[in-house]
């Protein structure tokens, strides 16, 4: 028999899948809820729909036309909210410009997407009047003076506020295709310039209802709620802040943007605004935990998601000892990002704390329409058992198709029908994934694979160490070593017998191979990071394998 279809009638709203349709009742259900941007402006949601008319009306006065790429460079701000949700509805392709890059990539990244109109903070400006003169494609530059009332550069076309007050908020937003392109972002790897990827308003959407229904699903873990207060750790720049964003406007919430991250004005907009929920990196994590502890700021009942590196046990209890919710996520920028979320164990009998610290530092169960594969390098399957190891690949719904204008990552990226993480990880029983190492940080020593993930997190419980990082170093007996970087804490006077200490009664435990044991550790002042926060371990592979103290 062939398929079977409803029958058509003419005045059916055919519904698309577009970013529009996430505001659809949202003006009627949020109340006197503000979005909040420092201490500089507050409005309600009705101002904020308002907004966004004015912005697309703005960007066509500037000469935007659908399927444009409009860039951003901004921090976390009630203005990037606004384009996160404009650009895409205008028709027009919303690119996050990664500000923590090098001129000459950021330049290569605008090229590469061809942008025409630009969304510029004044904190970029000099940057910008550098890398103008390599952009022909740019038509405008809209400035964002961010209530400095200095000079506008002469290249911008006017003020984001000024244009924003003359422009129309009544803009005639229509629907289109739910496949077209919504956003473009740039990933960086470990050589070469950054690849693109780029999500669809049907994806982002998909994205959006997948990654809200696991919050509502569990109370043993940090979730988001209608009565929750959101705020943004993670930048806005990166895989759209890990979709929270979009999420905290569809229920709703109140919004609280800190712009610039500064350690005290973060804890203070906690307290002032009784931030419930948020979402950043484990380094984020750890400067708002010291900021607090200096200026005596409460964190209690606040709700993290951890996510971009692993979230040791060690950091995770620090942050529930000072009252907070934590888990981790798992997510990549190829994946829009939300793939498994942690949860903590929540029925009889009660579990122990090293239990709960376990199970919230995976990387966590899959979200609704996920499917989870951990495979060999034929692609065959692998065991569920929480300990066989293969590479973890995947499908979604909302997974980038390809890498722009890159067809030969793009086949290795699915090669076989399935989305390639480059992570080692296990599945247990339960279907809780943990990553284990990715495949370029694996160490083989003595034909022995060590888990550099594991390893740190035992380098970095050892006494006196606050932040460590393993890599592979060649061994002419061995093949490759271990060598532990590490970061000691203030006035501590760190042994390799101490930092082997807690390695030592892992090995004795059976839980890591006795080729584990380090035989050297380098002591440094700073752990090197990549533009989103991660430890960069090219940088540390560089500088050690070329014996530099």
């Amino acid at each position: 028999m062939a398929l079977r279809f409803v029958e058509p009638v003419a005045e059916v709203y055919e519904f698309p899948l577009t970013i529009r349709h996430l505001l659809d009742g949202v003006v009627a259900k949020t109340g006197d809820r503000k979005i909040v941007y420092r201490d500089q402006s507050s409005y309600g949601y009705g101002e904020f729909v308002e907004r966004i008319g004015r912005l697309a009306s703005l960007l066509e006065n500037a000469g935007a036309t659908q399927g444009m790429t409009v860039a951003v460079m901004d921090w976390d701000s009630h203005r990037y909210l606004e384009a996160y949700f404009a650009v895409p509805m205008f028709g027009a392709v919303l690119q996050t410009v990664n500000i923590r890059l090098p001129a000459a990539q950021i330049a290569y990244t605008l090229q590469h997407a061809k942008a025409e109109i630009m969304i510029v903070h004044r904190d970029f400006f000099p940057m910008v009047e550098a890398i103008l003169p390599t952009l022909p494609d740019v038509k405008a530059v809209i400035a964002i003076m961010d209530g400095d009332a200095g000079a506008l550069p002469e290249w911008a076309i006017g003020e984001y506020e000024a244009l924003s007050a003359e422009a129309s908020p009544d803009f005639p937003f229509q629907d289109f295709d739910e496949n077209a392109v919504a956003t473009t972002s740039y990933t960086t790897g470990t050589t070469g310039n950054p690849k693109g990827v780029c999500f669809t308003h049907r994806q982002l959407v998909l994205h959006t209802l997948a990654a809200v229904a696991p919050f509502g699903a569990s109370t043993g873990a940090p979730s988001m709620g209608y009565d929750d207060v959101y705020m943004p750790l993670t930048p806005m720049f990166h895989v759209h802040a890990w979709g929270a964003p979009y999420m905290a406007t569809l229920l709703g919430l109140k919004q609280v943007y800190p712009g610039r991250y500064e350690p005290e004005l973060i804890c203070r907009l906690r307290m002032d605004h009784h931030i419930t929920y948020s979402h950043c990196v484990p380094t984020i994590l750890e400067m708002v935990l010291r900021a607090a502890e200096q200026i005596g700021a409460d964190l209690t009942g606040w709700k993290m998601t951890i996510g971009g590196a692993a979230l040791t046990k060690a950091l995770c209890a620090k942050a529930r000892q000072l009252g907070m919710e934590v888990g981790a996520g798992y997510g990549m920028s190829e994946t829009a990002p939300m793939i498994a979320k942690a949860f903590s164990p929540t029925g009889q009998p009660p579990a122990s704390e090293d239990e709960i610290l376990s199970m919230l530092t995976a990387s966590g169960i899959p979200t609704p329409m996920v499917s989870a594969r951990i495979v060999d390098e034929d692609m065959n399957d692998v065991p569920h058992d929480g300990t066989t190891r293969g590479e973890l690949v995947l499908r979604a719904p909302w997974l980038t198709r390809c890498y722009t204008g890159d067809t030969a990552a793009s086949k290795a990226l699915w090669r076989g029908g399935w989305m390639h993480t480059q992570d080692i990880a296990t599945i247990d029983a339960l279907g809780q994934i943990r990553i284990r190492d990715r495949l370029k940080d694996v160490i083989k020593s003595g034909g022995e694979w060590i888990d550099s993930i594991q390893l740190e997190e035992l380098v970095a419980s050892a006494d006196g160490v606050a932040e460590a990082a393993v890599v592979a170093i060649p061994d002419a007996k061995w093949g490759e070593r271990p060598l532990a970087v590490v970061v000691a804490q203030p006035g501590t006077a760190l042994t390799l017998e101490a930092v082997n200490r807690p390695v030592e009664a892992a090995i004795a435990e059976g839980a890591i191979t006795r080729y584990a044991k380090l035989d050297r550790y380098e002591l440094i002042d700073q752990l090197p990071r990549t533009s989103v926060g991660k430890i960069d371990k090219k940088v540390l592979r560089a500088r050690f394998d070329k014996g530099q103290p």
